[in-house]
């Protein structure tokens, strides 16, 4: 995965003067030992620093300002151990531009009827301390997380997790740069859209550059680092030569070597994360960059064909959340519409995420019918089984939209030997027909983002964050 800033989460736990110092002192530590112990579960992706027992609007404002300049700072944890006058967290919370957590939760997760005094009763009023200071969040239309529960339990944790993710993903998409090799496919609608609001709501820059500009790069990779690499992919890859003779497989894979390492150049010296090509202007390329594509996005690129920055720069942010995990550009390729068997075959031309392979894939030459070019090589493997989310992102002029359905992942009945090229099985969980028809009524486009680690959850979580439109269709 490409290098990330080292985040961390503050923890905020909310209190008053009124209960005392020797009070305060038991909260801080109570604290302490919560954001302690939830670091030493192993359950958070991101490390939770304690920062203060917050008592006063100066000091909340102050720690909420802090937030925001801290580039390292993720987001924002708040706990009420007691009771918070929540005017205190007008002006801070109106401020904080990070990700908001209220973890509504409590020290001890019973009731201690043998010892409870109204000692107890001063130290431990979350009950109606995390009722008072979400009652003002809701005033702010704040539309921050909240997650109720006992911080020890593991779902708990794991639910903190993938909001933790989430918001990353959101501090991260301000710094997605998507460049585009020549424009998207000509009179195709929906992969259009509004770069500048785009830019604005999501932080996504997108900037075209000529194909020649890439060629350039291309033509000067050096032989060695080509040679070596194809080494070096023999041993982790099966090749299959095929029909085609040992020079032409060997010749066609170099050169999607060669595409790799300038693709890569050309991006990491200009801070791009993600990219797009376009099979109608390949000019001064032997190949469509296929096999060049799969390696980038297993290193964790965003990519989508034929232009479409949207989805390109929404598989880099998805990927993000999901540790390049199991997270994919994807296309509706074909239907089964067998009674029993209803499925979506997913694939592309040629660009489909190894990260989604059940099997080791096979780096194959076969001729691409589009394009005009030299047939290219790529890999071809079999997609994954288990749950997953498939989504789309539209931009319908006066908003954008972000809609997504479950899906179940699946194997293909049988191979196909005259379509070569890496493929997943998906069908909606609610069934082909209802999802197909909510996806149509939306204007869902046909590339998505397909992850088996990214959840509706943590979907609506970063919708939120962004102020997004998001539809989960059911």
């Amino acid at each position: 995965m490409k290098k990330m800033q080292d985040y961390e989460f503050w923890f905020i736990t909310g209190s008053q003067f009124l209960y005392g110092e020797e009070t305060l002192r038991s909260v801080e530590k109570d604290a302490r030992e919560i954001v302690d112990k939830l670091n030493e579960s192993k359950n958070l992706p991101y490390p939770v620093k304690f920062k203060l027992v917050a008592t006063t609007a100066e000091n909340i404002t102050q720690v909420m300002k802090d937030a925001n300049y801290n580039d390292k700072v993720a987001g924002v944890i708040t706990w009420m151990h007691t009771f918070s006058p929540a005017k205190n967290w007008i002006r801070g919370t109106k401020l904080l531009q990070k990700p908001l957590l209220h973890l509504a939760t409590q020290f001890l997760n019973h009731i201690p009827y043998d010892t409870i005094d109204f000692d107890y009763m001063n130290l431990n009023q979350s009950a109606h301390g995390d009722r008072e200071y979400a009652f003002i969040n809701a005033r702010l239309r704040k539309n921050n997380k909240i997650i109720t529960g006992y911080w020890g339990d593991e779902d708990i944790q794991k639910q903190v997790a993938k909001w933790m993710d989430a918001a990353v993903g959101y501090n991260e998409s301000f710094g997605i740069k998507v460049v585009t090799f020549a424009d998207k496919m000509r009179n195709v609608a929906v992969t259009d859209g509004d770069k500048i609001e785009a830019q604005i709501k999501f932080g996504w820059t997108v900037d075209y550059w000529g194909v020649a500009d890439l060629v350039e790069e291309v033509n000067a990779v050096a032989e060695d680092d080509i040679n070596n690499k194809y080494e070096e992919m023999k041993k982790e890859y099966n090749f299959v030569e095929g029909e085609n003779s040992s020079e032409k497989f060997e010749h066609n894979t170099k050169y999607q070597i060669r595409e790799y390492f300038a693709l890569k150049k050309f991006m990491d010296d200009r801070g791009y994360t993600a990219f797009t090509t376009n099979f109608e202007d390949l000019a001064g390329l032997e190949q469509l960059p296929g096999l060049a594509v799969q390696m980038l996005m297993a290193e964790g690129y965003g990519f989508a064909g034929e232009g479409d920055w949207k989805t390109a720069a929404l598989d880099r942010l998805m990927k993000i959340i999901a540790h390049n995990q199991h997270t994919a550009f994807m296309e509706d390729y074909t239907l089964d519409l067998r009674k029993g068997h209803e499925a979506i075959l997913g694939s592309h031309m040629l660009e489909v995420d190894p990260t989604l392979a059940s099997d080791t894939p096979r780096v194959e030459v076969h001729p691409l019918d589009i394009g005009g070019k030299d047939d290219p090589a790529r890999f071809v493997f079999t997609g994954m089984e288990g749950d997953a989310v498939d989504v789309t992102m539209a931009d319908y002029g006066d908003e954008f939209k972000l809609m997504s359905y479950d899906v179940q992942g699946n194997k293909p009945e049988k191979e196909t030997p005259h379509l070569p090229v890496a493929k997943q099985l998906w069908t909606p969980k609610q069934g082909w027909k209802k999802g197909a028809e909510g996806w149509l009524t939306l204007g869902g486009g046909h590339h998505t983002v397909l992850s088996f680690n990214v959840d509706a959850e943590q979907l609506q979580d970063l919708s939120n964050m962004f102020g997004l439109t998001y539809v989960n269709i059911k």
